[in-house]
């Protein structure tokens, strides 16, 4: 089984995308928590709360970096995304962790991120555009197989 790390943007649903077309392939799939604010709000909810907002949004980066850190650490391969809206420079820090680790890296994105992404892209096995592409990817690594 090839446990792959879902990384990256949360506002579109790649994720569920990617979990869809591989359905009857046999990975498991992991990922952040995408829920905005209870990723945002964690550290303040377990460790108490912060009255500046430096050390609320530390605090939750910090517990989320222990989770986002083992999941990296464990999967097979890590998929990592940058959506079109926002900067997801926390997607930058889990693609050179990865890379760093050795895991088989694919990154996600538009062509129109292409010359700002050309470093993070260098470090990986593959670069996508779409899902689709993705799941592509994962279904020929675990069967061989290429698309119809």
């Amino acid at each position: 089984m090839l446990n792959v790390y879902l990384s990256g943007e949360i506002h579109t649903d790649w994720r569920e995308q990617i979990i869809e077309g591989a359905q009857g392939l046999d990975m498991s799939f992991h990922g952040p928590v995408t829920d905005h604010a209870a990723s945002d709000d964690c550290g303040v909810a377990i460790l108490g709360a912060e009255p500046n907002k430096f050390w609320h949004d530390r605090k939750g980066a910090q517990i989320n970096a222990i989770r986002t850190r083992k999941g990296i650490e464990d999967a097979d391969i890590v998929v990592v995304r940058f959506g079109e809206k926002y900067k997801q420079w926390n997607a930058a820090f889990d693609a050179g962790y990865a890379a760093a680790l050795g895991k088989s890296l694919i990154i996600l994105h538009g062509a129109d991120h292409a010359h700002a992404l050309k470093e993070v892209d260098a470090a990986a096995l593959a670069v996508a555009e779409d899902p689709a592409q993705v799941v592509q990817i994962l279904h020929y690594v675990l069967t061989g197989g290429l698309p119809a």
